[in-house]
């Protein structure tokens, strides 16, 4: 019986040195990784990137509507105007970006209506744009735009001009 009482007394001094050795180990902070490990894991959207995807979301617009020899005629015209209207986003971005610390919330008003403004003469570039290309375009081809644009229908209202993909620069 002895030695079962000394065998268990072992055990038991080994279990609880363990269990010491263990939390002191865990109570000992790793040391805080260097600065250059604490880079992003994913490098930012730079502008190369947004050109990048532009230049693929207008192709692949083309690529859905499948514009007819005649119609490639009218496509010109419409990729400037998303162009411009996305170089355009993207310039008032960089801007609020810059720009001071809205005082008070008119300041945040007025800097929103501006934006708003400002998309929505964009936004009335590309419609004019677009006019002359839709007006040749078949039922089946004026009905891929819209889904392609993620274009939501809520109940024939509107949609806020932030969630048309030409205008994501701005979004935050």
């Amino acid at each position: 019986m002895t030695s079962f009482l000394r065998l268990a007394t072992l055990a038991t001094v080994l279990a609880l040195a363990s269990a010491a050795q263990a939390q002191n180990a865990a109570s000992v902070a790793p040391p805080p990784p260097p600065v250059e490990a604490a880079q992003p894991l994913v490098d930012l959207y730079s502008a190369e990137d947004a050109q990048a995807t532009l230049d693929a979301r207008l192709v692949a617009l083309k690529t859905v509507i499948r514009l007819a020899p005649e119609q490639e005629k009218l496509w010109p015209p419409v990729e400037e105007a998303i162009r411009q209207a996305a170089k355009n986003a993207a310039g008032r971005a960089a801007d609020r970006a810059e720009a001071e610390p809205a005082q008070d919330f008119l300041d945040v008003l007025e800097r929103l209506a501006g934006a708003e403004a400002a998309r929505a003469a964009d936004l009335n570039s590309v419609i004019a744009a677009l006019k002359p290309l839709v007006a040749t375009l078949s039922v089946e081809q004026k009905r891929r735009i819209p889904a392609f644009l993620d274009m939501t229908d809520h109940a024939g209202r509107p949609q806020p001009t932030l969630e048309l993909w030409i205008f994501e620069a701005e979004q935050e």
